[in-house]
């Protein structure tokens, strides 16, 4: 099958159009740069890679395309575009939805097999031995802002029924974290992460690298927990039926410690230099004042955040290693056997990812999840029951991360202060911006923390 002769032509007023494209609002100037195909004796299966410059920013993104001769039973929804290239109609689907692509894609991950370069190159990379002899079904999971992935029914020689296959869909020179953290903590032998499976790692143009060349994965295939929950989800419900979540919390920041060591031991530490300590109070500050501009109820708390980050500047603060980077109720799972399960350790999206690669203080994964307990008070109104739940679960995670890492974070308190302090700034932007019913949540948290005792 010939491919249509403008494939950016017909996929562009698609692309903009999806949750993850994230230049919304600007006029796309949108770029072909290099394709990679799998091949099939059924449709033709393309992954097209596609850069955006209308950003300060160009943003890379990665497109799979099933191209068919006869429409996908099924695949309405999943329809790019129909296009004649002059022997007929073609048709055009996003790939993940497309059974052929997704199974061809999981098959050159456990195979370790590579793609035809057009332009870009693409190989499987196989973890462990985790063959996969047979692919029975796949799906779509919905709701997904910024990947797209595929969900399967597999038969595998080690017990593995379900995996779940991530599609990046912005691209970035580098390893990602979530590719790499994960399948560390993986073979330590965590079981407080997915088993991993593979991975597509690819190569591709880029003028803004020295060789002229990037590279990245492209998707990262992981064990599927079927029967889990999310955390969230879970402690939602708990607060509003006014249920003892206080052994849960413990266990989470038992968990989250542990996680947090083993990363320590796989990747290493250091000590903050006096630079580094610097471009986090730095970056404090400057979220600070963007906070202020964009939220002028925070101008109240100006003073007493100031004060807060100068008193950090003296402390002793602890040693910088790998940590998960963006960690809250919704990047963890509640496993059918009750135990903790952490996901998603790609950082926060929109940093480049060369950022979100770098080792950082793990206080900034604690803060995090603080929040999210805080999350769960303000989203149910906030009442009396609410909070007090929300400060006991607190108090109990904090206290499970103390005891299993010996680390006692109440020390100098002023620091996790300061760090939930950063996180609570970016929550009323975020939600000034996006969800302004909400701004009250982050808004009370800074009152909170101002006017904590020091």
């Amino acid at each position: 099958m010939s491919s249509p002769t403008s494939p950016l032509e017909h996929i562009a007023p698609w692309v903009i159009s999806q949750r993850w494209f994230a230049s919304k609002g600007r006029l796309p100037r949108l770029e072909l740069i290099g394709s990679w195909e799998i091949p099939s004796d059924g449709p033709r299966l393309l992954t097209h890679l596609i850069m955006d410059f209308s950003a300060r920013v160009p943003v890379l993104y990665q497109v799979p395309v099933t191209e068919r001769r006869e429409p996908l039973d099924g695949g309405e929804d999943a329809l790019i575009a129909e296009v004649d290239d002059g022997d007929g109609s073609v048709y055009l689907y996003d790939g993940p939805h497309d059974p052929a692509y997704a199974a061809a894609l999981l098959r050159m991950i456990s195979s370790s097999s590579s793609a035809t370069d057009l332009g870009a190159t693409a190989h499987g990379q196989v973890f462990g031995s985790h063959a996969i002899s047979d692919i029975v079904s796949s799906r779509v999971l919905r709701g997904e802002q910024s990947n797209t992935s595929i969900i399967y029914s597999v038969v595998t020689a080690n017990g593995i029924d379900r995996v779940i296959c991530k599609v990046f869909r912005a691209l970035h020179d580098g390893d990602n974290p979530d590719v790499v953290l994960q399948a560390a903590l993986a073979a330590s032998g965590s079981a407080n992460v997915p088993q991993s499976i593979g991975a597509v790692v690819g190569e591709w143009n880029d003028i803004g690298q020295a060789t002229g060349r990037a590279r990245g994965h492209l998707a990262f295939a992981q064990e599927f927990l079927a029967g889990s929950e999310d955390a969230w989800r879970f402690a939602l419900r708990s607060a509003e039926e006014g249920d003892d979540f206080t052994a849960r919390a413990s266990s989470l920041g038992t968990v989250t410690a542990d996680v947090h060591t083993l990363l320590a031991g796989a990747f290493g530490t250091t000590a903050p230099s006096r630079d580094e300590i610097d471009a986090t109070l730095s970056s404090w500050r400057s979220r600070l004042q963007l906070a202020i501009e964009e939220v002028p109820a925070v101008e109240e708390f100006r003073e007493t955040i100031e004060a807060l980050y100068r008193s950090t500047e003296s402390l002793d603060w602890p040693p910088l290693q790998r940590i998960h980077g963006d960690y809250h109720l919704g990047q963890v799972l509640l496993a059918a056997d009750g135990h903790w399960v952490l996901l998603d350790f790609e950082g926060e999206p929109l940093r480049p990812m060369h950022e979100r690669s770098q080792p950082d203080f793990t206080l900034r994964d604690v803060a995090g999840m603080l929040r999210s307990f805080d999350y769960v008070a303000g989203s149910l109104g906030s009442t009396d029951e609410a909070k007090a739940w929300t400060r006991a679960s607190r108090n109990a995670f904090l206290s499970g991360y103390i005891e299993r890492s010996g680390i006692d974070l109440r020390a100098h308190r002023e620091l996790l202060d300061a760090f939930e302090m950063d996180k609570a700034l970016y929550e009323a932007v975020y939600e000034a911006r996006n969800r302004p019913d909400w701004l009250a949540i982050p808004l009370a948290a800074l009152g909170r923390l101002a006017q904590r005792p020091r």
